[in-house]
């Protein structure tokens, strides 16, 4: 640390939102943030974010970013199948990481990187947006207080056309991005986050074929059961006409009273609650407004709580929530949802990690 400052090297300086609010977070009071490297790909365009944001070091190989000795945590914002690569490269120098979702996109990937947060005892944070929205935070807090009871049912749908995603982050065609990785994940994490582990899915997919060149099934149904025996459920379309309804939804049903919430990045959203009691069902609707800051865009709120949560953890010395350990439960889930999808059969989902 300098000054008290936490030095952020960032790797994957392209045009995703999360990576750029990262250079407002030295206008945030309460954080102790600076920004000190980024590395992304072509040189002409890290000179002019460097210059925009007044960061004294760039590159185009993140090995340079995270070898540095001003370095003291690193964010990975670089396309999924690289995130294993680049995490694994920053712990092993000593450092600190954020990577945003999915943590990797295999599982011998996901253990490795569990083994060694354990070796090392660095934090490991991963950024899934979905759990510092407003509405789910409340969602939380709610059930967390007790009173919804103890859950009965899980449910969490995220629906996204990504056709016009596809043309400002072309590697999602030509890797190709894995949807049920880089978009399921924001769901089996947020009903993990309600219901523990996961002990078996069973799930169907289809490929909808709006976008010829995207190779793979992009639309998944996928039952799931807890450990618990609380059932849930996720909904993940992708390959699909834009629908009208919220991008994210989350559903907790339990013995005591139902909450759904619903929400897309900043815009408004809602979370809609009924409370059991002998007079009958009570039902309370609670809007939430849009985040006004035109300077905090997209995921730029979420973003922003997630790395006040990882200061926090560093200050404290506690661990980071989601960690490692939810991300790669997160990744297991995805690993037996496809071998359903191929098998036709309910799959167990790893644990021993």
């Amino acid at each position: 640390m300098d000054e008290g400052r936490i030095r952020l090297g960032v790797v994957g300086m392209g045009p995703a939102n999360m990576a750029s609010t990262l250079t407002l977070l030295e206008e945030v009071p309460d954080l102790r943030y600076r920004l000190t490297a980024i590395c992304g790909l072509g040189a002409d365009l890290m000179e002019r974010c460097a210059q925009d944001f007044n960061v004294p070091f760039w590159t185009t190989d993140y090995r340079q970013v995270v070898e540095r000795d001003d370095v003291d945590v690193v964010c990975v914002y670089t396309p999924d199948a690289l995130h294993a690569e680049h995490c694994i490269a920053a712990l092993e120098s000593g450092k600190h990481v954020v990577c945003t979702k999915p943590m990797v996109t295999r599982l011998e990937d996901a253990r490795a990187l569990v083994d060694l947060v354990r070796r090392t005892g660095l934090k490991f944070l991963v950024g899934q947006t979905m759990r510092f929205d407003r509405q789910f935070q409340q969602a939380r807090d709610l059930f967390d207080s007790g009173r919804l009871g103890e859950p009965i049912a899980l449910e969490a749908y995220y629906l996204h056309d990504m056709r016009p995603v596809f043309e400002f982050t072309p590697w999602r065609l030509t890797m190709p991005q894995d949807f049920m990785f880089g978009c399921c994940a924001h769901s089996f994490d947020a009903i993990r986050a309600f219901g523990g582990d996961i002990r078996r899915v069973h799930a169907i997919a289809n490929k909808g074929g709006l976008t010829e060149a995207y190779p793979r099934q992009d639309n998944f149904f996928i039952n799931v059961e807890f450990a618990s025996g609380v059932i849930g459920r996720v909904s993940g379309l992708y390959g699909i006409v834009d629908p009208p309804t919220p991008m994210m939804q989350i559903g907790v049903y339990g013995t005591k009273g139902s909450l759904q919430s619903e929400f897309t990045d900043n815009q408004p959203g809602e979370l809609r609650l009924v409370l059991d009691s002998p007079d009958g069902p009570k039902k309370t609707i609670t809007p939430f407004e849009a985040e006004l800051d035109k300077s905090v865009y997209g995921h730029g709120a979420t973003v922003i709580r997630y790395m006040r949560h990882f200061q926090q953890c560093l200050d404290s010395d506690r661990e980071p929530s989601p960690g490692v350990l939810d991300g790669a439960k997160s990744i297991a889930a995805g690993v037996a949802a496809w071998e359903s999808i191929r098998t036709g059969q309910a799959v167990e989902v790893f644990d021993d990690f």
